[in-house]
């Protein structure tokens, strides 16, 4: 029986690959502006949430393009700045908090360690 082998994310025709990201970030920041009560609640914590969210984002940009080691992370932190910055200035019930940006970064630096990591174990 023949083996189906899927392509590896990041040799999937560039405009795709930025068309998923896109989309990662898009779901990402209609569930950062929702307002809450139309969330449901996991009943993990809002700073679980964020960081989650982030390494997923991070760990997304990573698997589309891991040769922009610097601007996948760089880009989930200045998403997350303009997150923070968005759900102070909205009507939806949600507010600016300087610790949600840091379980964002949190989330990152896990991503970007996850990367280190598996990039050493594959030169050795």
């Amino acid at each position: 029986m023949p083996q189906h082998r899927f392509p590896r994310p990041d040799r999937l025709p560039r405009p795709l690959r930025l068309g998923l990201y896109a989309l990662a970030t898009a779901i990402l920041l209609v569930l950062c502006v929702l307002p809450t009560a139309d969330l449901p609640d996991p009943g993990t914590g809002d700073r679980f949430e964020h960081a989650a969210a982030w390494f997923v984002l991070t760990v997304t940009g990573y698997l589309l393009a891991p040769k922009r080691a610097l601007a996948i992370p760089a880009y989930a932190l200045v998403f997350g700045v303009f997150i923070e910055i968005l759900q102070g200035l909205t009507p939806t019930g949600r507010h600016s908090d300087p610790l949600d940006f840091a379980a964002d970064a949190v989330g990152v630096a896990l991503a970007v360690a996850g990367y280190l990591a598996a990039r050493r174990m594959a030169r050795a």
